[in-house]
């Protein structure tokens, strides 16, 4: 189950959103895997006969049993149980960039590579600045509310 802002996410609260960024915690041992998954999946498919355009295939991910793309993560649930770890949403995004780039500003801020409480092995990021035009109201410097992610990873609880 993932929960957003405290409540089960479902299907039905996709709404426009195309991803999210998440965190895994280990129940017993508090460790963490910071990470993005998009809602939909698309797939090429070759021409139909005697036409040229590839097919283009559009459904939804396996983002409901996700956990992550970490192999240390995905060996833990399978030996530990799904039961034994809590999938939390922090970003709900409407674009790939946006959904890029608060994952790595969310890593760096966080420390995920100079802890061990994270699971975390590579921040991986490719982000122009056009991708993340839409992020400028909720975050920028007009901002009503100071974003979570501003806070320094060091002052976290």
């Amino acid at each position: 189950m993932w929960t957003y802002n405290g409540e089960e996410f479902t299907s039905e609260m996709i709404e426009d959103y195309i991803g999210f960024v998440y965190i895994i915690t280990m129940k017993d041992t508090g460790r963490k895997y910071l990470g993005k998954k998009l809602f939909m999946s698309t797939r090429r498919l070759a021409p139909l006969k005697g036409k040229t355009r590839k097919r283009k295939v559009v459904k939804e991910s396996d983002w409901m049993t996700y956990y992550g793309s970490s192999e240390e993560v995905k060996l833990l649930v399978e030996e530990l149980g799904p039961d034994n770890f809590d999938r939390e949403i922090i970003h709900l995004c409407n674009k790939k960039g946006e959904m890029s780039y608060l994952e790595a500003a969310e890593q760096f801020q966080r420390g995920v590579l100079l802890s061990d409480e994270w699971m975390n092995g590579i921040i991986n990021l490719k982000c122009h600045k056009n991708h993340v035009k839409g992020l400028i109201e909720k975050f920028g410097p007009d901002a009503e509310e100071e974003p979570r992610f501003r806070e320094p990873w060091h002052n976290r609880s």
